[in-house]
């Protein structure tokens, strides 16, 4: 794939890949950035589409809201648009990706340092940088939410910053607000886990340097751009664990007007100086948690320079509203943490999956943990307990299920609340949480959360679902498009089985004889059983020997 002596693919290599996968949608008529580009590609999220048939949407002939036509094409959902497309970026199987994570992250392999980089093909800085349609100004970046959102905000980003006192540099995904050809200012979070970034920033201030060193790479590599979103130890350099994920070292070269080291294979980068004294105003911009940040005031950065390929993409991630993009590429990588997590770290077998809730609450806030069916009582608990503290932010509630309850489905969840979980045993609430990723509120802003966890597991064998076994389900769905009805999504559980149920080979028997027209039998056999003395609606079990 692309240059064999490098050992991964940059994103241009990674697009050529996803087009021959029937993973790539090229869009040749002109799309406006400003109020048609991201709505374009949401819908494939809020529009019923299924998770394996999202793609990745590459816009040619890109516009502003004034008629502006751009020089560069724009790539939404290159990197995680679905599974399928993260897993080409990381060129491994989906249940390869944990294990190369696990294995990345204790074995960094460092970087290489290049003089020459493909990044820094044309290079504009200086006079360059100012007057409208120059410096920031020419780059196509879509407004991410039009009708709320008030400038062009950089999404698909590692952002580099240096420890001062350690050097060991950070890559961190965070947003930048467009405000002049040469300025935009950085939202990195200063929550609780928060951004390296963040952490960084006040060490400079602590320092009394006023400025802090800042390179904004889009569209990195994917094995580069992957490690970004990633809550990565702070000793941690980022690059390394690329470097391992792709089994070779990334190269990297010095930036042009700051002294930071950049992915050599970058598209572009946005180089510059993050003022350390004064904040700006930045947003509204909507955000992860499904809600609009209002405006708030974060870090300014003066542009020094910005350097790119010749025949550069610009990248951009769909966020917002989950599920998104950014919400596919966390997902994929922290829901194998959380299992190794509770299996690994902690020794509870039992635990068969863990699954982080995407739709509207951002993985963040609900997480369903699969249990063996029979595993000990002692030990749910005590998977619920490791999933909703693995995170600070993550797990508010936590619901452990059996694996005949399909995780991604939020009506199976509510059906085994429903009937498998009693308040009073099966219920605890836990308390003093930080409240985490959310809507700010101003008037709350030093309240504490609680965590909720929740045994939703089977007490005791219970029959089977009641519907068509799935050979009778496939039977009539072949009837159903011999009639050409409508196109089926179908929608788990769409089939009941019997395994691992309350269940006697009898009833088997003899609903297949039912199913077969044979029901007379059944009948028959019935009749031979009748009994005196008996009140209606007590149980028959065939076998018993009662």
């Amino acid at each position: 794939m692309g240059d064999k002596s490098r050992g991964y693919a940059d994103l241009q290599e990674h697009l050529a890949a996803l087009k021959q996968a029937g993973l790539l949608l090229t869009i040749d008529r002109p799309v406006d950035k400003d109020a048609e580009l991201h709505p374009l590609v949401r819908w494939q999220y809020v529009g019923g589409v299924e998770e394996h048939e999202r793609k990745a949407f590459l816009f040619t002939n890109v516009l502003d809201g004034r008629g502006r036509k751009f020089d560069f094409p724009v790539v939404v959902g290159a990197y995680a648009g679905n599974r399928a497309i993260y897993c080409i970026g990381m060129r491994a199987k989906p249940e390869q990706v944990q294990p190369r994570w696990d294995h990345a992250i204790a074995n960094p392999v460092p970087p290489r340092i290049v003089r020459r980089a493909p990044c820094q093909e044309v290079v504009i800085q200086g006079a360059a940088l100012k007057g409208e349609g120059r410096g920031l100004d020419r780059l196509p970046i879509p407004v991410s939410t039009p009708g709320f959102d008030s400038a062009p905000t950089l999404t698909a980003t590692n952002v580099i910053t240096r420890d001062p006192e350690t050097g060991i540099q950070n890559h961190g995904t965070y947003r930048a607000g467009l405000k002049a050809p040469d300025r935009c200012v950085v939202r990195m979070a200063t929550r609780v886990g928060g951004a390296g970034g963040y952490r960084h920033y006040l060490k400079y201030q602590k320092r009394g340097d006023k400025v802090m060193p800042c390179a904004i790479v889009l569209g990195a590599p994917p094995c580069v751009a992957f490690v970004a979103p990633m809550k990565l130890p702070l000793d941690v350099d980022e690059i390394g664990v690329a470097g391992a994920v792709a089994g070779r070292p990334i190269n990297v070269v010095r930036a042009r007007t700051v002294d930071l080291l950049v992915p050599a294979e970058a598209e572009m980068v946005i180089e510059g100086l993050i003022d350390t004294e004064y904040l700006e105003p930045e947003g509204p911009f909507g955000e992860s948690h499904g809600h609009v940040a209002p405006e708030e005031f974060n870090m300014p950065m003066r542009v020094t320079a910005i350097t790119h390929r010749r025949n550069a993409i610009v990248a951009s991630y769909l966020s917002q509203v989950t599920p998104s993009e950014s919400s596919a590429i966390k997902r994929v990588s922290y829901e194998p943490m959380f299992l190794s997590h509770l299996r690994n770290t902690l020794g509870v077998r039992g635990v068969k999956r863990v699954t982080l809730h995407e739709r509207l609450t951002a993985l963040r806030r609900i997480a369903i943990v699969t249990v063996e069916k029979g595993t000990p009582r002692t030990e749910i608990w005590r998977a619920l307990g490791g999933a909703s503290s693995f995170k600070a932010d993550c797990g508010k509630i936590c619901v452990a299920v059996n694996d005949d309850i399909d995780p991604d489905s939020s009506d199976a969840i509510l059906w085994a609340v429903a009937f498998r979980m009693d308040p009073s045993t099966d219920l605890q609430v836990l308390r003093y949480r930080s409240p985490g990723h959310g809507p700010e509120r101003e008037h709350e802003a030093d309240r504490e959360d609680a965590t909720l966890l929740m045994d939703a597991t089977m007490k005791e064998d219970l029959p089977p679902l009641a519907l068509p076994k799935r050979e009778y389900m496939e039977r009539a769905r072949k009837v159903w498009e011999e009639l050409g009805l409508p196109g089926l999504r179908p929608q788990s559980p769409w089939f009941g089985t019997p395994s691992g149920t309350d269940w006697p080979p009898q009833w088997d028997a003899a609903a297949e004889r039912a199913a077969q027209g044979r029901y007379l039998e059944n009948g028959r056999a019935s009749e031979k059983l009748r009994r005196k003395g008996l009140r209606p609606e007590t149980r028959y079990r065939p076998d018993s020997k009662k």
